[in-house]
């Protein structure tokens, strides 16, 4: 029987640690669910857009150097690093990819682990994505209505198409923090609901509230013809709104755990 390959410092290389370097997609592939597999094989496509960037940098600096500068192909980077990088961002959050320090968290016990991936996915990271998604779907709104095009004559035109992928791509982002929230708890303790609230327990608070917020909103526009859209939130009940949604989760988190007692005991 042959010796297991080793690294130079002597670690022993296994199939998991060769796919973590060759393909993160791979790694722990049977733990992964509809949501993991869309985001890593949306990445994989993406992922081709790098060549395509290089291409674009070489292409560019050559035609300056040569006296004919394109300013599309300065817009065209621009573009296309930013969609491949914000798409890299909720792969990234699945495949476990993303730098880290974990001079004690590798020595960690696996539920530990988890119970850390949990908290800093559900209190830290999730509440800014959502965060963001919110504030860049109004931006993207804003561009779109406006037609917004390129600072430069001879540049891309359809600034609009970009500033439109930002709330999608971080709704990805959302969606790929949910999943790997849901295996990590798994890890430790059943994904019922009241367990799923508290595990992301800002983000329900924050979801909830822009909910109240919304429907607040498009009951007074529809209801009310003489009042103007910008002063909407003004409006006094708007006060009262994260009340309801704090409200409205802790309700939620009731239901979640009565049930969870009923079906114990069944």
């Amino acid at each position: 029987m042959t010796d297991a390959p080793q690294t130079a410092t002597g670690e022993t290389l296994t199939v998991e640690t060769v796919l973590a370097i060759t393909d993160p997609g791979e790694v722990d592939r049977d733990k992964h669910g509809i949501i993991d597999r869309l985001v890593i094989n949306v990445g994989n496509v993406v992922a081709w857009a790098f060549p395509l960037l290089m291409v674009a940098i070489v292409a560019q600096v050559f035609l300056r150097g040569n006296g004919h500068n394109q300013a599309w192909l300065d817009d065209a980077q621009w573009w296309i690093y930013g969609v491949a990088m914000l798409t890299a961002f909720g792969y990234a959050i699945t495949t476990s990819s993303h730098v880290r320090v974990d001079i004690l968290h590798e020595h960690y016990s696996p539920e530990k682990k988890a119970r850390i991936e949990v908290f800093a996915i559900g209190w830290l990271l999730m509440p800014f994505i959502g965060i963001m998604t919110d504030v860049l779907f109004h931006y993207a709104y804003t561009s779109v209505i406006a037609g917004e095009g390129s600072d430069s004559p001879n540049g891309l035109h359809r600034l609009y198409l970009l500033k439109a992928s930002l709330p999608i791509l971080f709704l990805l982002a959302g969606l790929a923090s949910y999943a790997t929230l849901m295996r990590n708890l798994k890890q430790y303790s059943p994904a019922r609901l009241h367990h799923v609230i508290v595990a992301m327990l800002p983000m329900a608070v924050f979801l909830a509230w822009r909910l109240v917020v919304y429907i607040l909103y498009w009951v007074i526009y529809l209801t009310n013809s003489d009042i103007m859209a910008r002063r909407i939130l003004r409006e006094p009940i708007f006060e009262y709104a994260l009340l309801m949604a704090i409200a409205l989760v802790a309700v939620l988190f009731v239901i979640g755990y009565l049930r969870n007692r009923a079906s114990a005991k069944g």
